[in-house]
């Protein structure tokens, strides 16, 4: 991948009011050299509900839907995660994640991060800060009106 997409990646996934908001420039620039860059049609599924996903996904390009069970479903666009539940306690997904568009993602698997986590130890700690805000955020979305922040 040349120099010039890398920086237009790490441009769209730092600029996401939705994502690892706490990572630096040079985190991104970890975290995309060690990504795996894939390619999803409309309808494929990205993340399958009852299966462990083992990493991560950085939406880049496109939107996808996550499927919740008797819920209102959410959306992840660019700069956004998914498979992060799973990837955080080890156990089966708990929602389809399906390309609503074309989608174009980096998967991120768990032996890559944690050699970047040994090796750049505050790294760790802001990707995990920033899953803690994502699945925050996304919670309050699903309890409803009145949860949110600016609300209060």
């Amino acid at each position: 991948m040349s120099n010039a997409t890398q920086h237009q990646d790490v441009s769209v996934l730092s600029a996401a009011k939705s994502g690892l908001i706490y990572l630096t420039p040079n985190d991104w620039a970890l975290i995309v050299d060690k990504a795996v860059r894939m390619q999803f049609k409309p309808g494929e599924t990205i993340v399958q509900k009852g299966r462990r996903t083992h990493g991560v996904y950085l939406v880049l390009k496109g939107t996808a839907s996550v499927q919740i069970a008797s819920r209102a479903n959410l959306e992840v666009s660019a700069g956004e995660v998914c498979g992060e539940i799973s990837f955080l306690d080890e156990l089966p997904a708990t929602a389809d994640v399906v390309a609503k568009q074309a989608v174009e993602a980096y998967y991120l698997d768990r032996g890559a991060l944690r050699s970047l986590f040994e090796l750049f130890p505050h790294l760790g700690s802001r990707f995990y800060q920033s899953l803690a805000g994502i699945l925050s955020r996304r919670l309050r979305e699903l309890i409803g009106p009145g949860a949110s922040p600016s609300q209060r």
